[in-house]
Parts: C-alpha cells; sequence; structure tokens
C-alpha cells in the first residue's frame, strides 16, 4: 500500500472514495451514522479528519493537514470540498438522495457554500463535540480508515 515515498496510497486495493469528517464534531458524526444507513452496498469509506490516514489525504488534496473546517471526499483522482463534496456523496447513496443532490446542485455554488459555511463554522455550538474521534464499532469495520 505504501509508495516509493513512504506515503500510504488508499486507493492502491480499494477505489472507493473516502470522506473525511469532523470526528470530535457530534453532528458530523450523526451525518457518517447517515451516510452508513443510506449506503448498504458500501459504496463510502470514512476518516477523521484527525486521524494519521485523514491528514494524510488532505495533504494529498493540497490541503492543510490540520485543516478541519470542512466535510472531504477524497477520489482517486480528485477530492471536493464543502457542498460540493456533500452533493458528490449524496450522489452515492440509496434513493431518494442522488436526485435531491441533483436539484440542490441547480443552487449557485456561492450560495451552497454559504450555508455550509454557516452550519459548519456553528457546528460544535449546534450538537456539540466529543471528546475522542469515533472509531467503527465492528459492522463498518472496511468502511472506517485510521
Amino acid at each position: 500500500l505504501s509508495t516509493e515515498s513512504g506515503v500510504v496510497d488508499y486507493f492502491a486495493t480499494d477505489n472507493r472514495p473516502i470522506v473525511l469528517y469532523d470526528g470530535v464534531c457530534n453532528m458530523c458524526n450523526g451525518g457518517v451514522n447517515f451516510a452508513l444507513d443510506a449506503d448498504p452496498q458500501g459504496r463510502l469509506r470514512f476518516a477523521a479528519l484527525q486521524s494519521e490516514a485523514g491528514r494524510a489525504l488532505l495533504a494529498r488534496s493540497g490541503r492543510s493537514p490540520d485543516d478541519i473546517s470542512s466535510i472531504v471526499l477524497v477520489e482517486r483522482d480528485g477530492a471536493y470540498i464543502k457542498s460540493d463534496a456533500v452533493l458528490r456523496i449524496a450522489r452515492l447513496l440509496d434513493l431518494p438522495y442522488p436526485p435531491l443532490a441533483f436539484l440542490a446542485s441547480l443552487a449557485p455554488k456561492p450560495l451552497r457554500d454559504m450555508v455550509y459555511d454557516g452550519v459548519a463554522n456553528n457546528r460544535y455550538s449546534i450538537l456539540g463535540m466529543r471528546d475522542v474521534c469515533r472509531i467503527s464499532d465492528g459492522r463498518y469495520e472496511d468502511r472506517f480508515i485510521s
């Protein structure tokens, strides 16, 4: 899985996109639980932004490894942040989410990102924080990367 430079290639044996989320944010963990339920085929993988994998994938995506300001969807050939990430994730979930994502994508990106930023900037005050990052409970072991 490691490349010549010693960096782990998280896509070497698994092409599924990876959702990077704030592991101490209760709202973000709720979003992960929602995505797990709406993705029974397991099309998505997950890693906390604060984890070793999350930090490496942030760097791979051209972002600071300490940047936990946005959800990030990392694919083999690129990465998406903010509302683009949320909509791309929704397209991978079971119905009714793909058509809803299409409809939401019709809104201008600056407006979508303004709404995203409003929620993201207040996520801890909305649903609070936890002391430690979520770890898989075993049911989804192949879906979480640490």
